[in-house]
């Protein structure tokens, strides 16, 4: 392993561990939450560095394996009660806040560029343009929840445009990889996300950034509760368990 992938494996492994983090605080630091990151992060990371991922002629993909239980995780949170009062509870601060990985993701990508591990698609200079999400998320953040200027529509069109962008470099990445569902970066697929560390990406950082953006929409259409940004930031453990509208931040 080179020094400059070495350095690389290392930043993204900060890069997952703030994503989880920035989840971590938007669930009021549940240990049940922080218990679930921590196993996928131990299992997936486990399969990586067995190389079990590296197998890219087996049908169906293994592949399958890093975004199918957690999008399927995503679906059944939205379709239980159980799972609605989870999201209804998630601060919508913290989950605006969390997309600001996306900014070090992208570099860590056109660093896994330059060294062949992934296609030009999957970077900024390519396809990718998920890095405008991340740039804007702070303002976003400041300007919706810390000193609220922008209104439902303005979050909601933001959340909407950032999911558009994630589920373009989704696609594009997934089509990277080779196997029987490969369409394009023949000359430099997307292997990089078959290894240790960077199976974390599509397996645990992905549906993180979509859960959030997923959540957030929910939140504003469905009026759901969460506990605003003020008072979580202002208050003690206390806040934690005043819930109000999750849209009241933003009137």
């Amino acid at each position: 392993m080179t020094s400059s992938l070495i350095v690389l494996s290392l930043a993204f492994g900060l890069i997952t561990g703030l994503a989880g983090w920035l989840f971590y605080r938007a669930a009021h630091r549940s240990a049940r939450v922080l218990g679930w990151l921590l196993a996928f992060l131990v299992l997936q990371g486990a399969a990586a560095l067995a190389g079990f991922f590296l197998k890219t002629d087996a049908f169906p993909p293994r592949t399958a394996l890093l975004l199918g239980p957690p999008l399927l995780g995503i679906g059944l949170l939205f379709a239980t009660a159980r799972g609605r009062r989870f999201l209804a509870g998630l601060r919508p601060d913290q989950l605006t806040l969390l997309h600001v990985v996306r900014v070090p993701v992208e570099l860590t990508l056109l660093g896994l560029y330059l060294l062949g591990s992934v296609p030009r698609l999957m970077t900024f200079e390519g396809r990718n343009w998920d890095i405008l999400a991340g740039l804007s998320a702070p303002l976003v953040y400041y300007f919706a929840f810390r000193r609220p200027r922008w209104g439902r529509t303005a979050l909601r069109a933001w959340n909407v445009l950032g999911l558009a962008t994630l589920l373009n470099i989704i696609v594009n990445a997934v089509l990277a990889i080779p196997g029987p569902l490969q369409q394009w970066g023949f000359e430099q697929p997307n292997v990089a996300v078959l290894q240790f560390p960077f199976v974390w990406l599509p397996g645990v950082v992905v549906p993180l950034v979509l859960l959030a953006h997923l959540t957030v929409l929910w939140q504003l259409r469905a009026g759901a509760v969460a506990v605003s940004a003020t008072a979580a930031a202002g208050a003690g453990p206390a806040a934690a368990t005043t819930t109000r509208p999750a849209i009241a931040a933003l009137l």
